[in-house]
């Protein structure tokens, strides 16, 4: 019999020992790592992944936070709804009766929730104690009857909604590997006072809050690339000039200079902001530090350039220009060069907003007297419309995740905000003020402003 040589057998066990750790690592490894693969946010024929939300166990002493409980479960409701990407399962269908439901996995009958097609189950539990609130979440695969994952949140009665938020955002991220809806907010303009001023709002449309006090015609809200501040276009001197609004602390003059000052728009990762101005005489883009000094021209053509874009890392610029005769949008370097058209379709199409993960526009155009929400890919394919036969609709911005869009309509009759999932999905109103709300502008994350 042939022996292997002493220093093959240490080789060889050796091979074997690194294998078997190989493998550990991966059945160890974290399973919610992998989980993104539920939600395919590109697919415009999403299937709605059925979820069941069972009224959260009330863990307090007798009935100190039974309101509590119903309250939050449905607040979990309405956030995750809100995404498009869920179907509610009616609580009426459910098998397991709410005070004998358990919230954690050894005590779940996860042939229960499958027998009435859930596929997600989101168990949760609420702890309160005079002034100290204590919440348990935990998302289920119920066909593998197995644990997402689960958070536990503390705090003081009254910070229910940002619990739920939070949860909620991870479970978002979970599932579709992007975060930072439920950390945002939304500015748009609307007439409430009779003058048209900048507001905002949370994702949802919680909690609106006036932002400016010009008393005069105010538009174009931008966020900073850190959500700390709004840049906007103010007329109280007679004429449209640019100003930044900080979410602490007064509003500066960025630029008054002579003609008109309008469309600001922040260059990603920086404190610049783009904008057209037209003191040379043509309308033209030019970079801008915050406190108004030029950096640089960004366009040179004889025709009307406005309304600037720019890609999530700042190297190309879309933006609106009449060069071509009509209303078209444009990409060029923003270090300067290279330029191409990339609308095509209809003799009106305006309004860019470039997507975060930088692989479409969307955009406003112009059919048979009907403005639209259109999506078309960064190269100028695949051009695509999301809106239709539902009034004038404009004015289309991104959610820092990339999962939804923001835009202004006149389907109800007055101009309101709407929200859509990025492939025009689950269209919905998202809050109603008195006047009309226009130009939403939707901020990045928010966590810690």
């Amino acid at each position: 019999m042939c022996r292997m040589p002493e220093n093959q057998k240490i080789a060889s066990a050796a091979r074997i020992l690194w294998a078997w750790i190989f493998f550990l690592v991966l059945m160890g490894a974290n399973p919610s790592d992998a989980s993104y693969d539920y939600i395919n946010i590109s697919n415009p024929f999403l299937k709605k992944i059925p979820v069941a939300v069972p009224a959260f166990k009330n863990l307090s002493d007798a009935s100190a936070g039974a309101d509590t409980t119903l309250n939050v479960s449905g607040m979990m409701i309405e956030f995750i709804e809100f995404t498009g990407y869920f179907t509610i399962i009616d609580r009426a269908a459910f098998i397991d009766k709410p005070d004998d439901a358990g919230i954690d996995r050894t005590r779940i009958n996860f042939g229960n929730w499958t027998a009435i097609g859930a596929e997600l189950l989101i168990t949760g539990g609420i702890h309160m104690q005079d002034n100290h609130l204590e919440m348990e979440f935990r998302l289920f695969d119920t066909f593998k009857a197995d644990l997402l994952f689960g958070k536990r949140y503390t705090g003081r009665v009254g910070d229910e909604r940002e619990m739920v938020r939070r949860f909620c955002g991870e479970v978002i991220y979970r599932l579709t590997g992007r975060q930072g809806l439920f950390d945002s907010q939304i500015a748009f303009v609307s007439t409430t006072t009779g003058n048209k001023e900048i507001y905002r709002c949370d994702f949802d449309g919680y909690n609106p809050a006036r932002v400016t006090h010009t008393n005069a015609l105010t538009l174009s809200p931008a966020w900073s690339p850190d959500g700390s501040n709004l840049a906007f276009v103010s007329y109280e001197k007679g004429k449209p000039d640019i100003y930044i609004q900080p979410l602490r602390g007064k509003r500066e003059s960025v630029s008054s200079r002579d003609g008109i000052n309008i469309t600001p728009a922040w260059l990603p990762k920086t404190t610049y902001l783009a904008a057209t101005l037209s003191f040379e005489g043509d309308e033209e883009i030019y970079l801008l530090t915050q406190s108004g000094e030029i950096v640089k021209r960004l366009t040179k053509s004889w025709g009307i350039d406005v309304s600037p874009t720019f890609s999530p890392d700042g190297k190309r610029m879309a933006f609106v220009s009449r060069r071509s005769g009509t209303p078209q949008i444009h990409i060029q370097d923003t270090a300067g060069g290279n330029t191409f058209r990339v609308t095509y379709d209809g003799r009106y199409n305006t309004q860019p907003a470039w997507s975060p993960a930088g692989d479409r526009i969307a955009y406003s155009g112009m059919k048979d007297g009907q403005l639209n929400i259109y999506v078309i890919n960064a190269d100028g394919r695949g051009n695509v419309q999301l809106t239709r036969n539902a009034g004038n609709n404009e004015s289309p911005c991104w959610s820092p995740d990339g999962n939804m869009i923001a835009f202004a309509s006149t389907r109800t009759g007055k101009s309101r905000i709407f929200v859509m999932t990025a492939s025009g999905t689950d269209q919905r109103q998202l809050l109603e003020l008195s006047g009309e709300q226009t130009t939403p502008s939707w901020s990045p994350r928010l966590s810690g402003n």
